[in-house]
Order: C-alpha cells, then sequence, then structure tokens
C-alpha cells in the first residue's frame, strides 16, 4: 500500500489489516505527515513520537480516543485554543478516563492510581497468574487445541486484573459478562464503562463505611498526593481504567506471541532451552507487533516539531506500530529478533505521563504465559484447519483502527 492519496488509515480495512507498507509509505513521505481525508497529522517516526509525547504543555490528551470525528461547538481561531478545550473538553468520548486528562488534573489521578499498584501487590498479583495459567492452560493441552483468544488470554487477563484489584471471587462471572458485553460499543461511547463505575463505587462506599483487611480497602482509602480523599467516583474512574487498560493489550500481546511460536519452531525451541530469552523475547514481541495502534493529540498552540508548522486546534495520531519500525531506532525493523539489544525502547505502551500505567503488568502476564506453555507442552502449532496452510494462512483482525489484534487463534496442543 503505497497511494498515500487514495489510502485512508481510518477506513480502509486493507490498511488495518497490514498496516506496515502504509507506515513506511508514511513516513518516507515525512515522519510527521498530514494525511489528505481528515487533515490528522500522522507521526511514524520515533523521535518524533517521543517529542509529542513528552510535551503534554503544548499537546493536549483530550482527544485521545474521538481525534478529528467530534467537532467542537466553537471554532479554533488564533495561535492558542486551550481556553476552548478547556470550556468543552467535558463533551469529549472518554471525558472522565484518565488517559484523556491534562496536567494539573491527570498528576493527581495518576499518583492515586500508582499508589494502588506497588511493587508488593504487584508481585503477589504474579503469584496468582502463575497458578492461574497453569490452571487454565492444563485444561486446554489437556483437551488438545483452543482458540488462544477465547479460551485462554480474555478469561486469563480478566481474572489476573480482577484479582489484581481485589474484586471478590463470587463476582468475576458478573465483571466477565459486562466487560466482555460491551466491547463492541465502548470504542467511542462518552461513558463507556458505566457498569464497572457502579460495581466499583458501591465496593468503595462499602469499604469506606466497614473497613476490611482486604485490597478493596486500600482502594477506597488510598489518598491524593496532598493528603486529601478523593471522591468515591474518583476512585471507581480509575478503578475502571485499569480493570479495561490491564486487558486489551494483554489478550493482543498474548495472541501474536503465541501464533509467532506456533508458527516459529526454531524460535520455540530457542525459548525452550533457554528462558532467559523470554523477557526480551516479550519486548520484541510489543514492538513488532503493537497491540495499541494509535493514539490522538490535539495541539493547544501552534507549534513546530521536526520542522513541520502545526496549527493550534490541529489534531495529531501518535503511531506507536509505526514508530516501532522505524529503521532510524531500530535496525532491520521488520525481522523478528528476540535477542535485539534496544528492543525495550518501543512506544507500543505509550510514552511520558501517559506511558501505560499496566505496562508492568502486561509484560509479565506474557512473560508467566510463554513459560508455563512451554512448561507442559513438547510442541505447539497452528491449526491448519481454522487458518489454513503455512503457506496460505487465513487471519481476521480487529475491524479498527485503534488496536491491532487478532480476533481469534486456534493451537494444537501437545502435551510435554
Amino acid at each position: 500500500m503505497t497511494d498515500l492519496t487514495s489510502a485512508d488509515f481510518f477506513r480502509d480495512r486493507e490498511v488495518q489489516d497490514e498496516p506496515y507498507a502504509y507506515f513506511d509509505a508514511v513516513r518516507a513521505e515525512s515522519p510527521i505527515w498530514q494525511e489528505p481525508h481528515f487533515g490528522v497529522y500522522l507521526v511514524t517516526g520515533h523521535d518524533e513520537a517521543l517529542a509529542v509525547y513528552n510535551d503534554s504543555a503544548r499537546f493536549s490528551s483530550c482527544n485521545v480516543v474521538s481525534g478529528p470525528f467530534l467537532a467542537f461547538p466553537e471554532p479554533f481561531e488564533g495561535d492558542d485554543v486551550t481556553d476552548v478545550i478547556a470550556r468543552h473538553r467535558e463533551m469529549l468520548p472518554f471525558s472522565d478516563q484518565l488517559p484523556s486528562f491534562d496536567p494539573p488534573e491527570h498528576t493527581a489521578h495518576r499518583a492515586l492510581m500508582m499508589r494502588l499498584l506497588t511493587p508488593g501487590r504487584l508481585r503477589e498479583n504474579e503469584e496468582f497468574m502463575s497458578g492461574l495459567s497453569a490452571r487454565l492452560l492444563g485444561q486446554l493441552i489437556e483437551r488438545g487445541t483452543c482458540d488462544v483468544v477465547e479460551d485462554y488470554a480474555k478469561p486469563f487477563a480478566l481474572l489476573v486484573v480482577a484479582e489484581l484489584e481485589g474484586v471478590p471471587e463470587e463476582d468475576h462471572a458478573g465483571f466477565a459478562e459486562g466487560f466482555n458485553g460491551s466491547e463492541g460499543t465502548r470504542e467511542l461511547a462518552h461513558k463507556p464503562l458505566e457498569f464497572l463505575y457502579e460495581r466499583f463505587s458501591a465496593y468503595v462506599e462499602d469499604r469506606r463505611r466497614e473497613p476490611r483487611d482486604d485490597i478493596l480497602t486500600k482502594m477506597a482509602t488510598a489518598t491524593f498526593p496532598d493528603g486529601t480523599v478523593p471522591e468515591v467516583n474518583d476512585v471507581a474512574l480509575l478503578a475502571a481504567n485499569l480493570f479495561t487498560g490491564g486487558q486489551e493489550t494483554t489478550v493482543r500481546l498474548l495472541s501474536f506471541a503465541l501464533r509467532l511460536l506456533a508458527e516459529r519452531p526454531d524460535l520455540q525451541e530457542r525459548l525452550r532451552a533457554d528462558r532467559d530469552l523470554v523477557p526480551n523475547f516479550v519486548e520484541e514481541m510489543l514492538r513488532y507487533e503493537s497491540p495499541l495502534r494509535a493514539q490522538f493529540r490535539m495541539a493547544k498552540v501552534r507549534t513546530t516539531v521536526a520542522g513541520v508548522d502545526i496549527p493550534a486546534g490541529s489534531t495529531m495520531l501518535l503511531l506507536p506500530g509505526a514508530a516501532n519500525r522505524d529503521p532510524r531506532k531500530f535496525a532491520d525493523p521488520g525481522t523478528f529478533d528476540p535477542e535485539r539489544e534496544n528492543a525495550i525502547y518501543h512506544l507500543a505502551f505509550g510514552h511520558g505521563i501517559h506511558h501505560c500505567a499496566g505496562a508492568h503488568l502486561a509484560r509479565a502476564e506474557g512473560r508467566v504465559t510463554i513459560n508455563r506453555l512451554l512448561d507442559l507442552t513438547s510442541s505447539f502449532t497452528v491449526s491448519e484447519a481454522a487458518h489454513g496452510p503455512a503457506d496460505a494462512r487465513r487471519w481476521d483482525y480487529l475491524p479498527t483502527y485503534f488496536l491491532r489484534g487478532l480476533q481469534r487463534l486456534d493451537l494444537e496442543l501437545t502435551p510435554a
């Protein structure tokens, strides 16, 4: 895909399913290039993406999911539209979620979330996920076949984050039903996680009335950095954001990682023989197939990035999958190298103040899953019945420009 005048990143399934030739063509024009359909500035360069990610003073996250597709009720005029954004940001989809906040509101709420994700809590959660992974995979290996996405990755990621946040086990099924039932509609809904707000609000109110020795009580009684107690709604919003964000990236990461290992028996054997390669394999997987495809920003003031003039009110689109294949940063970027020395510098989790709070969680889920699967199998391969022979594979990708992921991955599993 090299015809940039006709190719439409937002609408063309060909571009969404196989985006890398398009990204290369855009980057060849300029690492920051204004596409012709909506006037959005596509950021495909690694250094240029870092420049935008790290500049919250000039670039707002208010439009992180809405992009150019929802017009403000007043025009952008002049070289500074900060006040216009402030007056109307609450009308935008996702406006109640941390990824859309700007400082100073973002600073306080991010600090509150990180008080819930302590190193000790993450270690406890990793112990839980190791046992959970072994149990779920054991059942699937006994069966001999599975769809990784539906049979393993989704329930695994959901139960891991539910345990991390202290959701009572008797409520897990209700959370699964509510979360999975909203997946197809929450992309641009104004408040897409309402059912989670209600659940977590009830937990917080209950634990504030009657504290217990549990994780939900710690969540309910956590304070902002200045010592003030957040509103119940503030805590519920953060909990809902972590609950959803802790699953999306993980499910996509696991499906791509296991697809590659199933397609590459040589690589599968390398990891079986040397488990020390697994952590960097996960980093390279995140670079090679970035689950997070797109994040919007809005220029608050007229500025320049890499010599490109950006008018105030312009929509920027950060493309981690493109930045992670920038040959100026990663040598031979289209080749998967499990020993790539700078793989960790990928932007799969974003960067700057909005760097994904659940990044450590997703990495751990990747490491644990790969290690447990290698422990419990002698081999695993792609199902030809579901996906066709090796020289003519059939893959169904998510029909969205926001996320890159497989809709299903059928494997055949041979027990150890």
